[in-house]
């Protein structure tokens, strides 16, 4: 099987030409070729705050306002393929981007900057101070996307029994918090894309 035809296959895929350009990259460079687990541990972190700051700016931009309009045409399909086939598997990906970023976050900074670096930026001391408020964002982002947003969509999504009146009441807990986390994500893009030495 062609590895474009599966999701699988295109993330194997795209891992190995990854480890084989930083293969033939180091060795063109005259570099030595080993592991240096804090840039694969960066490399993994951004990979996977793409995939999930990717997926809120999707439900965000994209998927609450088309579901919207499905429901406000009324000859139209509606939204039932997007809540029964999209959002579940959307969900997934991106709860589990949220830890994965957060892990592989907090790794690399004990990784580069040892338990009292990752002390400064979580008490944000020093020169951690803009890291660290990158690491709160990004902490309370992940709090609300497993406390507030996943509890309820799965009532909305059906995935748990709930009644009209509480699917009412999660849309808009969910919907609140994605925004937050919407609003939060381009603050903590700004901190965690910050170059130590340099102004904003």
């Amino acid at each position: 099987m062609h590895p474009i035809n599966t999701v699988k296959g295109a993330i194997t895929t795209g891992f190995v030409l990854a480890i084989v350009l930083s293969i033939i990259l180091t060795v063109s460079q005259g570099g030595d070729v080993s592991l240096h687990l804090p840039i694969i541990d960066r490399w993994l972190h951004i990979i996977a705050g793409v995939m999930w700051i990717g997926l809120l700016y999707y439900f965000n931009v994209v998927q609450v306002p088309g579901l919207a309009a499905a429901a406000a045409d009324k000859g139209g399909p509606g939204g039932a393929g997007v809540t029964k086939y999209i959002a579940p598997r959307a969900l997934l990906w991106f709860r589990w981007a949220a830890v994965a970023t957060w892990v592989t976050g907090f790794a690399y900074l004990i990784a580069v900057y040892g338990h009292s670096g990752m002390l400064q930026a979580f008490t944000l001391q020093g020169g951690m101070r803009t890291i660290g408020v990158g690491a709160w964002l990004g902490t309370i982002m992940l709090f609300n996307v497993w406390h507030f947003i996943w509890p309820n969509q799965k009532k909305i999504l059906g995935i748990v029994a709930a009644t009209d009146e509480e699917k009412a009441v999660a849309r808009k807990v969910a919907l609140t918090a994605s925004r937050i986390n919407f609003i939060l994500s381009v603050p903590m893009l700004m901190c965690m894309g910050h170059t130590h030495g340099l102004p904003f």
